[in-house]
């Protein structure tokens, strides 16, 4: 009996690795058999492309790898973890939180392209995820909404002060206003539960985001 596959997803700042250790810790407490995964896997060789792509190996700018060529680096780094990391624990029932999924592509390679091909490259992508290389489709996506300003300011915080730490995503603020209408899309048309996490320029406590996340799982693992 397959477990739960619980994805949390958002903008570079949005809180997601936090949020992601706050979810485990709350299911532990609750006796809930569960782990955590995060993608990129940067501990691993099935990386290596993500991390020369985000380097600016193979161009400074994100748009100079299309969207398709860039889903099938992380496409790969998904496959390796699941067949040696995570997947026999799902399939035994365990509840898997996953920082970034899937969905992470929905969000920032929509960004790259018209909007009018939003829904045919989604199709592309969840067929060849899902069906084509056979890795779990998410029981429920959290979708951590901020406002591209504020995450730019933690990330700058993050790494303080030195801009030169960002990747080709994180410093490029046009793109990552684009990600973020793309990720608000995909939210609504996928059905994706949306939190706020940002209000009047700052970010809301992690608490108060926590409690949110909480209720949106609660009839997930029982």
């Amino acid at each position: 009996m397959n477990g739960k596959l619980i994805v949390l997803e958002g903008l570079d700042g949005s809180g997601k690795a936090t949020q992601a250790k706050r979810l485990l810790e709350a299911l532990h407490e609750q006796g809930t058999r569960s782990m955590k995964i995060t993608f990129p896997d940067y501990e691993s060789d099935s990386s290596a492309l993500v991390k020369m792509y985000l380097a600016g190996a193979f161009g400074a700018d994100a748009n100079a790898v299309n969207a398709y060529a860039a889903s099938s680096f992380y496409s790969v780094d998904r496959y390796a973890s699941y067949k040696t990391v995570w997947g026999d624990f799902y399939h035994e029932g365990g509840v898997v939180v996953a920082d970034r999924y899937t969905t992470a592509n929905a969000v920032h390679q929509c960004s790259k392209l018209p909007r009018q091909e939003w829904d045919a490259y989604l199709a592309w992508l969840f067929d060849f995820e899902y069906r084509k290389i056979g890795i779990p489709e998410p029981d429920l996506v959290i979708y951590l909404d901020v406002d591209p300003d504020v995450s730019q300011r933690l990330m700058t915080e993050r790494y303080h002060g030195n801009e030169k730490k960002k990747d080709i995503h994180e410093k490029n603020t046009d793109y990552l206003k684009h990600s973020r209408e793309a990720g608000q899309y995909c939210a609504q048309k996928l059905g994706w539960k949306c939190i706020s996490c940002s209000s009047n320029g700052r970010m809301r406590s992690i608490e108060e985001i926590h409690r949110d996340i909480m209720t949106a799982i609660d009839n997930e693992v029982k």
